[in-house]
């Protein structure tokens, strides 16, 4: 009997691309094809871009190139996928070029190429699918696309406008995860806070109930499988402050990863943003008042057009008196297509990077202070990677790969495990903890 075709893959981007190439490769793997792990055992290799960012099309571009060069069968999807030409431009032999989330296409694209083997049977999928992540954490996608026009991005351009899942088919594939093992859910999207706004909130039954697609209603649905509930990318309007009690309560982690990207009235007005910096900074104060332990991320955008050495000083400012838990930046970047690039008074690179290292620094000052306050204190942790003795481990304060680590000595545990340990010390983005029985 011949053996299955095998397909290699490529996943760049975020999360919710990584979502992307899981349900991918879930139905690829429901309908007999296998995977390879190098160039040489595939034959065919499927590349899931990323087009956010110029340094990120140029990843994507260099990725399939290699894969071009390496094995010669190669289709394209996601972000990058949506602007075509610029593709068959640097690489005019690839055999299938599609955009973000079109699993059909892509389906399509392989089969031409190297038909199905057979007819699919779902016992050779398990349950929760082909997952990307490590079984004891999963991301959950409630959304597509967003209905914001921030002027530095081009997500609407590639991903269309919001287009929001019905709460049972989430609740559905968050219940099948559960089941699997799975730990901890992070809820992604690209405005998690708008989530329902264009289904009208409608309900869909789910363990025989109707359940609303609003972002309270299917966090309170999710609280009941047991698992920790992270939440990602949420825009701080008011009705964020009826999540408070979930975390109060424990249903969902007291974490919250919210884009604020900069803090000066003008330059959220030129980025198009939604929420202003006072209202932002009043949100904050609301939530730490309801939840003192709450845990808050956000990214800022430092060089954007017209960005004075005032405006940036309001954002240091800003950062003083927010206390932010964690925080990524970035500098400036004029993507393709975005409308932020048209913009007068461009910031050079050399007071970006400038920019960039001052806000570091003092958010590394903010965090150190954050952390060392933990010193003493028991929390509780979710093991990432086990071994002799020692453990690393995250917080409910910390999401995995972007945020900070415990690390765990004396711990007898496997990775999934939760515990509870003491906090010995603290750096400034790191704790170090023992268990505590």
């Amino acid at each position: 009997m011949p053996s299955p075709p095998r397909i290699g893959f490529i996943s760049l981007g975020c999360p919710k691309a990584l979502v992307d190439s899981e349900r991918i490769l879930s139905r690829l793997k429901a309908e007999g094809y296998e995977t390879a792990a190098d160039y040489g055992g595939a034959d065919l290799v499927v590349v899931n871009t990323c087009g956010f960012l110029d340094s990120a099309r140029e990843e994507s571009l260099d990725a399939i190139g290699e894969a071009l060069a390496e094995n010669g069968k190669v289709v394209v999807t996601g972000c990058l996928g949506a602007d075509s030409n610029l593709i068959r431009e640097a690489h005019p032999d690839v055999l299938s070029i599609t955009g973000p989330h079109q699993y059909e296409a892509v389906m399509n694209a392989v089969h031409a190429v190297l038909p199905r083997p057979h007819s699919p049977f779902l016992d050779l999928v398990p349950p929760q699918g082909i997952r990307l992540t490590p079984r004891h954490y999963a991301y959950l996608k409630i959304s597509e696309g967003c209905n914001h026009r921030c002027s530095f991005c081009i997500i609407p351009q590639l991903r269309g406008d919001l287009a929001s899942r019905p709460a049972a088919d989430v609740l559905v594939e968050a219940e099948a995860l559960a089941a699997a093992g799975v730990r901890e859910l992070l809820v992604i999207s690209q405005d998690t806070s708008a989530y329902g706004v264009d289904l009208r909130y409608a309900n869909s039954i789910w363990r025989d109930r109707e359940v609303a697609a609003r972002m309270f209603e299917l966090c309170e649905a999710l609280s009941e499988l047991d698992t920790w509930i992270r939440l990602h990318y949420v825009y701080p309007y008011p009705h964020v402050d009826e999540i408070m009690p979930l975390m109060q309560s424990g249903q969902v982690l007291p974490y919250l990863d919210v884009p604020f990207q900069h803090a000066s009235e003008r330059i959220l007005k030129a980025m198009k943003r939604p929420a202003a910096s006072v209202r932002t900074l009043e949100r904050i104060a609301t939530w730490r008042e309801l939840v003192p332990n709450i845990a808050i991320r956000s990214t800022f955008i430092v060089g954007f057009p017209g960005e004075t050495d005032a405006d940036f000083e309001e954002l240091l400012e800003w950062l003083d008196e927010a206390q932010l838990d964690r925080v990524g930046c970035f500098e400036f970047e004029p993507v393709a297509g975005a409308p932020a690039n048209a913009l007068p008074d461009a910031v050079p690179d050399q007071v970006k990077a400038e920019r960039w290292h001052r806000l570091m620094a003092r958010q590394q000052e903010i965090s150190a202070a954050r952390l060392q306050s933990k010193v003493g204190t028991t929390i509780s942790v979710i093991v990432d990677e086990a071994g002799a003795g020692e453990a690393i481990a995250r917080s409910e304060g910390d999401a995995p790969e972007i945020d900070g680590r415990v690390l765990v000595s004396d711990a007898d545990v496997e990775v999934g495990d939760m515990l509870t340990v003491k906090v010995d010390r603290a750096g400034p983005y790191d704790l170090w903890a023992h268990p505590i029985d």
